[in-house]
């Protein structure tokens, strides 16, 4: 893979490869409308979706940083994007470009005043691991060996910017319309700014890490304050395949319900008990040990979970509230799902629209044990995001509705389930976590 010597750190240069990249989709959409007259409709959109993704994550992979993170974030929507979307995206969670040695090395000195060789005795100057924000080498000192994450250069810079730049393709692929988009780019903003802050990152997995110590089949590393920074986080090398790899080869449920059990409790435990939850569960972020237990990695992105959100939303998922209507639609409005302005049609079209999801959505949470190798429930989830994509009725309306505390929660649950569904887990026992 191509190395980057150097990135765009500029707004002028950032700006440049985003109009460039928009560009090009101009230009694949002229070819669709040609398609269409040649081809069907259906082979068009796939052929359009296909070039699109192509040219979108090829400027956001030499772009790195927000821009990347947010192709990884829309990588997760699995029942929302276009398969080419959601399959060229992934790549944000393991293949990305490395930064060249040279590199590195500038970095390096530049936040810690001292060349690694003056901290390690040996450190591999071939990145191990490159990601959307920063990426890890491996190092080593009196026999140990550490993971050291350092960051790409101008990356927190450049965050309110690429945002203002990306926000015209996100509207467009959302749909959504009006001020009430703004307080959605605000969180995303926020938390993006968050994960570029190595010393809370390493605040937040220490905390988290003692929080959850007791959780049965789950381990985490350790952090070395004195060898991180603002950029730069050196913490145990664990030894481990990535969950994805432990996925395509494991054939052995025991093994795979052990896992499921552990990430499942590791999620529950941390919004009911702690009221935050890391909001990053992609494969990317998770190894497995020989032993097969689950090894929980970097807590950039950490989501506070406000009671005023939390009570409503799990209400809102309760079978009682899902089968009375007047209590239903006020969990709705108190969530800002519903809203004072919405038209008699579009008070009847979201209600509906969300009562199938939620009734479809919420189904482990209405057991004691779940299976979450079941095809039909997966199934159903991707046909509902299938129909509604494809629903000319709700291009009309304004998609911009809910909490803006929706975008990280309903991450974490699209990420978890797709996660369980990989596993292949089941047996699960939904309110373990109690227990613990």
């Amino acid at each position: 893979m191509k190395k980057a010597s150097k990135l765009p750190i500029s707004k002028i240069q950032r700006a440049s490869k985003i109009v460039k990249t928009g560009a090009k989709v101009g230009v694949n959409y002229v070819k669709y409308y040609g398609d269409k007259i040649t081809k069907n409709e259906a082979e068009a959109r796939e052929k359009l979706n296909q070039s699109n993704a192509e040219d979108i994550y090829d400027s956001l992979k030499d772009l790195k940083g927000s821009p990347l993170k947010v192709a990884q974030m829309l990588s997760m929507e699995k029942s929302i994007l276009p398969r080419a979307y959601v399959e060229k995206f992934s790549l944000a969670q393991f293949s990305v470009p490395p930064l060249s040695e040279a590199l590195v090395l500038r970095t390096f000195k530049k936040n810690l005043g001292k060349n690694p060789t003056d901290l390690f005795d040996e450190f591999d100057v071939r990145a191990a691991h490159a990601a959307s924000i920063g990426q890890v080498h491996k190092a080593k000192k009196d026999g140990k060996t550490y993971a050291v994450k350092i960051q790409y250069p101008g990356v927190s810079e450049s965050i309110k910017s690429d945002l203002a730049l990306l926000k015209p393709f996100v509207i467009r692929m959302f749909n959504m319309k009006g001020k009430m988009s703004d307080k959605y780019f605000f969180e995303v903003q926020d938390k993006l700014l968050e994960e570029t802050d190595y010393n809370l990152e390493v605040a937040q997995s220490e905390e988290v890490a003692n929080a959850c110590k007791s959780i049965p089949n789950i381990t985490f590393p350790k952090y070395y304050k004195d060898q991180s920074s603002k950029q730069i986080i050196t913490m145990d090398w664990m030894e481990g395949i990535h969950l994805s790899e432990f996925t395509e080869t494991n054939t052995n449920q025991e093994k795979a319900n052990r896992l499921g059990q552990a990430l499942w409790d590791f999620y529950m435990f941390q919004i009911h008990k702690l009221k935050k939850v890391h909001a990053d569960p992609h494969p990317g972020n998770f190894l497995v040990s020989k032993d097969t237990e689950l090894i929980a990695l970097d807590f950039g992105c950490m989501k506070a979970i406000p009671e005023d959100f939390y009570t409503p939303y799990f209400e809102l998922a309760d079978q009682a509230t899902l089968s009375d209507q007047k209590r239903f639609e006020k969990k709705m409005y108190e969530l800002e799902i519903l809203l004072e302005t919405d038209t008699k049609e579009e008070l009847a079209f979201f209600s509906d629209m969300f009562h199938e999801m939620l009734s479809i959505f919420t189904k482990p949470m209405h057991a004691e044990t779940f299976d979450f190798s079941d095809v039909t429930f997966f199934g159903e989830i991707s046909e509902f995001g299938e129909r509604y994509a494809r629903n000319t009725e709700l291009r009309q309306y304004n998609a911009s509705r809910g909490s803006k505390h929706f975008i990280y929660m309903n991450r974490t649950f699209f990420g978890l389930y797709n996660l369980m569904f990989d596993l292949k887990a089941k047996d699960i026992k939904i309110n373990n976590f109690l227990n613990l």
